[in-house]
């Protein structure tokens, strides 16, 4: 608190936690007094705090708001689980002699949180291309803001999809045998995942020209994911030539993870794989996405 000393008819001012008081000191009966906030510095923590929260407010109102998107997010991922179910339940379990369910709901938590991450990076190149983009970056706010609150919503998306799924895939036989603590670590395998996927997702939208075809290349990657791991399919049933990739493809050792998570199994080689995928896909595209966040928002 930092106070200047009172003077006849002179305005002095009290600043408290960043709200400055205005005192005036008259003949009057007593000071009259008017209060002014003083926002945060730019490049504060604190205004990055705030404005975060605010801006992943409003990411998480247009996302409810989508209705195509938030259908591809909930809907069809809990259709797709009733679907591998159906078409390829009773193959794999006699393959495997386990029930299917527990590579499926994994796979399908995966395969949402890396098709709304797309939807997220499409939403972020197109406002790129009607200068919204370079409308937020020249308010007076941090400059870290906006894209961190494009993550923190899509943790959140992908934390309400996770939810969701697991309930959808308590109806196929999916439970947990393992505890609680197995079962929030599950949850955080999907974060991770999702954390990782995503910012490469975003680099690749603020990188790329506006109005580039970003859904079909995207999608074709998931795709080729979503069909080559073991949630899908047994890792034996691949060509031999084939196993080593689909073994160590980032979904692979991720849905061996939760399933092991959830109904036991080895757990350590899987959470080394899913560890270094991880950080590697945060580490390499963390600094593209805030250059080309940047570069893209600035653009003429």
């Amino acid at each position: 608190m930092s106070t200047s000393r009172a003077r006849p008819g002179a305005v002095d001012k009290v600043a408290v936690d960043g709200v400055t008081a205005q005192v005036a000191n008259g003949p009057g009966p007593g000071p009259t007094t008017s209060v002014e906030t003083v926002a945060p510095r730019e490049k504060s923590i604190r205004a990055w705090w705030s404005q975060s929260l605010a801006l992943t407010g409003r990411q998480l109102r247009v996302f409810l708001r989508d209705v195509p998107t938030l259908t591809q997010s909930l809907v069809m991922p809990a259709l797709s689980m009733l679907m591998f179910k159906v078409v390829l339940g009773d193959a794999i379990g006699k393959a495997t002699g386990q029930d299917s369910a527990y590579g499926t709901v994994p796979l399908v938590i995966l395969v949402g949180a890396m098709f709304g991450s797309i939807a997220t990076a499409t939403r972020l190149n197109s406002e790129r291309r009607t200068g919204l983009l370079s409308r937020l970056y020249v308010l007076p706010i941090n400059r870290g803001a906006d894209l961190t609150s494009r993550l923190v919503s899509d943790m959140v998306r992908i934390l309400i999809t996770t939810l969701v799924l697991l309930a959808a895939g308590h109806m196929i036989g999916f439970r947990f045998t393992q505890g609680v603590g197995p079962a929030i670590g599950l949850v955080v395998v999907a974060l991770a995942y999702g954390a990782a996927f995503g910012i490469m997702t975003l680099a690749l939208a603020v990188n790329a020209a506006p109005g580039a075809p970003i859904v079909p290349y995207l999608g074709l990657f998931s795709s080729l994911l979503m069909f080559f791991n073991s949630g899908f399919s047994p890792l034996s049933a691949y060509p031999e030539w084939l196993q080593p990739i689909v073994a160590n493809q980032p979904m692979t050792p991720a849905i061996d993870l939760m399933r092991a998570l959830a109904v036991g199994g080895p757990l350590t080689l899987n959470l080394i794989k899913v560890t270094v995928w991880t950080v590697t896909l945060l580490g390499f595209f963390v600094y593209p996405t805030l250059r080309g966040y940047r570069l893209a928002a600035t653009a003429r």
